[in-house]
């Protein structure tokens, strides 16, 4: 009788351990696939990618268009653009990176692929962009490659933040290995958190908001986006 209880024991607790393995082993299979799958994205849209010089370019020919990137060719969606338009082409010309900062981006001696998603009419993008290719320039092993949201969306749906497709979006991603490293985007660390303090106050993020974040944008002139990308190098 002892025997057979014992028997049952090991039986039933075999039965739950191995299920638990199975459960594990599932788990770790569907990451492997899920990060085969992003690589494969990743490779396909950087091979559909633009530089940020031919990005600019297309920007300025759509201006002169008076159209827009983006599956939605609205009116409002090109001067959107069109004012977008004249912000990078002052950030272009004005962002500054501290000799410090320089430092840390130079130091990189691996070779990355920064994938950024973004389109012609975001308004924070017209800010962050500039400044994500400016720190690119500083470093020949950071190679940055820019490709639509409109035109990439399953690459876009992989890197979702809070559930939506809120851009700019920047992957970092290991050349070499083609593993993400890590992500910055849609807003600079106080955006973000400036975001996140009127919507607890407020409810929403209202025109209000937005105007006072286009002129912290002016004054911190790119500066929170460069400390963030340094801290992710």
């Amino acid at each position: 009788m002892t025997i057979i209880i014992y028997q049952s024991f090991i039986s039933n607790n075999c039965y739950s351990i191995c299920s638990k393995v199975e459960l594990i082993l599932h788990k770790i299979l569907m990451m492997l696939i899920e990060e085969i799958s992003i690589k494969q994205l990743i490779e396909r849209s950087t091979k559909n990618s633009i530089s940020y010089t031919q990005y600019r370019a297309l920007v300025e020919q759509l201006v002169a268009l008076k159209s827009t990137t983006g599956d939605s060719k609205t009116e409002d969606l090109a001067n959107y653009t069109m004012l977008n338009d004249r912000r990078m082409k002052r950030w272009d010309k004005t962002v500054k990176v501290s000799p410090e900062h320089q430092a840390i981006i130079n130091s990189v001696t691996k070779p990355f692929t920064w994938v950024l998603i973004t389109e012609s009419w975001c308004g924070d993008a017209a800010h962050i962009v500039p400044v994500i290719n400016k720190v690119a320039e500083l470093n020949s092993n950071i190679d940055l490659r820019i490709v639509l949201r409109d035109e990439h969306p399953e690459l876009m749906d992989a890197f979702l933040t809070s559930g939506g497709r809120a851009i700019p979006k920047l992957i970092m991603i290991d050349s070499e290995t083609n593993e993400v490293i890590n992500t910055f985007g849609p807003r600079p660390s106080q955006a973000t958190q400036m975001a996140v303090d009127y919507k607890t106050e407020h409810g929403k993020l209202t025109p209000e908001f937005k105007e006072d974040l286009q002129r912290w944008y002016n004054k911190n002139k790119g500066q929170n986006v460069i400390e963030d990308l340094v801290s992710l190098l």
